[in-house]
């Protein structure tokens, strides 16, 4: 097994450090020397994520010409890194980043809280919205009606019901991507979907290239796969996907399947353009890879003004390249396990076929309750109410966010169900262990990245508001603090990423 899976050319390399904004020193205070900024600065992007781990980092004498440095000064860096558990080299293999084996942990927090326990914790761990009433009861009800015919049959059908896979494509069709029910398959959920692709073109030992971060419940179903995941780091901000770095990556690392969510982004809420979707087809045409696209969370637009791009798969005519994956659970409610996946005929006869010896089938009632919201127009309803919800918790956390803890940096997104917060320094992992304390559930920025990329971010979920967005920013000012403390009570200064 190949000790790093991508690279970082030194001249990238020297751009990403000159795009760290130093810290003005306080008076009196020392400039370190110049090989431990370095150290410091390349720490820093591993921890993250704008560097991957595992990423072979470049020559000292490339990195030292394009830095403008000595080439002692890059040694020097490189050693302390190796020290410390951020690089590792090997003669004839070269050095690739990596993170010290005593990273702490992620804290829990992506499980959704038992009900018994929303009364005292605030739980910002999952990105879902109580069901949007009373849109869900009545497609139960309509679905009630249907199913008496459903009931006389065997009732496995392991493509999915008939009339809602006709359903599907007919929607697809009228976004401007003509599609047929035979290119249609009704998951459970779209893990189930993620799930059938990845076993289906992955395989044990297989590379996938996943966006850095990424989902987190879908990095872990493709790890327990058996996945080799090579991270293809995200730009800053909301500006999305390098699809340079992405051709790059796909055309070095040669990755069975990519993933990527292209419709406000899970967790950072980017939202790829056209041109961006285009070259991402193109770049995973050329390579010879899967491009699975996560459409999830594709109707959550918040902000008036968002012009929804094409889709993924709308860049892909003759349908050989990207396989779409959509769900009704961010959209509508978690607890609608239905999903579905988009792909050519014979991908889909293939994933069929798999599927028998995996869950068999997709429970009719839920089917029959979606294709109920499809078909009387109860689905643009409820997503209206879902959007309206999603918008008035976005405004209460962004500004409660602001007014507790002015220091963490973020951009809002206009659309999904997430911001991507960026800590002031403080380490992901000991704030959501102190938040466990103090009786508020966020999940740390490590989970969503590949092997503890990450560390300086958390996850928060427009998923409450009003008063307990108040009170969700006053227990994460309180973890702040505790952490804060913990760090200065030890041989680390404030402010400080905890290895």
């Amino acid at each position: 097994m190949a000790q790093w899976t991508s690279a970082v050319g030194a001249a990238q390399l020297a751009r990403l450090l000159n795009s760290q904004q130093e810290r003005p020193a306080g008076p009196g205070t020392r400039r370190p020397p110049a090989y431990r900024a370095l150290a410091d600065g390349i720490r820093l992007l591993v921890l993250e994520g704008r560097v991957p781990v595992a990423a072979r980092l470049p020559a000292e004498r490339e990195l030292a010409l394009s830095l403008s440095v000595s080439r002692t000064t890059v040694a020097a860096a490189y050693e302390a890194l190796r020290a410390e558990g951020f690089l590792e080299s090997r003669r004839g293999a070269g050095s690739w980043t990596a993170v010290p084996a005593g990273n702490p942990l992620p804290a829990r927090g992506l499980e959704p809280l038992p009900p018994e326990a929303l009364g005292s914790v605030i739980d910002l761990g999952t990105a879902a919205l109580p069901a949007p009433e009373p849109w869900l009861t009545r497609a139960v009800q309509g679905a009630l009606e249907e199913l008496p015919p459903y009931a006389h049959t065997h009732g496995d059908y392991p493509a999915g019901l008939p009339v809602l896979r006709a359903m599907i494509a007919e929607r697809y069709t009228a976004r401007g991507i003509p599609t047929m029910p035979e290119q249609i398959m009704v998951t459970t959920g779209a893990m189930g979907a993620i799930d059938a692709i990845c076993h289906l073109f992955g395989g044990r030992g297989e590379r996938i290239a996943v966006e850095s971060p990424s989902y987190a419940n879908i990095l872990q179903l493709m790890r327990e796969a058996g996945a080799r995941l090579v991270p293809v780091a995200m730009a800053e901000g909301l500006s999305g996907w390098d699809v340079d770095r992405w051709r790059q990556v796909l055309r070095e690392a040669a990755p069975r399947i990519a993933y990527v969510v292209a419709d406000f982004h899970n967790p950072t809420g980017a939202l790829a353009d056209e041109d961006q979707r285009r070259r991402l087809v193109d770049a995973a045409r050329s390579a010879g890879t899967v491009l699975v696209a996560d459409e999830t969370m594709s109707e959550l637009w918040l902000d008036a003004d968002v012009e929804m791009p094409r889709p993924v798969c709308g860049f892909d005519p003759a349908g050989s390249t990207v396989i779409t994956v959509g769900s009704a659970s961010k959209a509508f409610w978690a607890g609608m396990r239905i999903g579905w996946v988009r792909a050519a005929p014979d991908v889909i006869r293939s994933l069929v076929a798999a599927r028998a010896y995996a869950d068999l089938g997709t429970p009719v009632l839920e089917q029959l309750a979606v294709n109920w919201l499809f078909s009387t127009g109860g689905w643009e309803q409820a997503v209206d109410l879902r959007r309206a919800q999603a918008r008035e918790n976005r405004e209460a956390l962004v500004t409660a966010v602001r007014r507790e803890l002015p220091e963490w940096e973020f951009e809002v997104p206009q659309g999904g169900l997430t911001l991507w917060v960026r800590t002031g320094g403080l380490s992901g992992s000991r704030l959501a262990e102190a938040g466990e304390r103090v009786g508020v559930r966020v999940p740390s920025g490590p989970r969503f990245g590949v092997d503890g990329a990450f560390e300086g971010y958390v996850r928060l979920p427009f998923t409450v508001g009003g008063a307990v967005a108040d009170e969700a920013a006053v227990r994460l000012a309180a973890a702040a603090r505790l952490v804060e403390a913990g760090v200065s009570g030890g041989s680390e200064s404030p402010r400080t990423f905890v290895a």
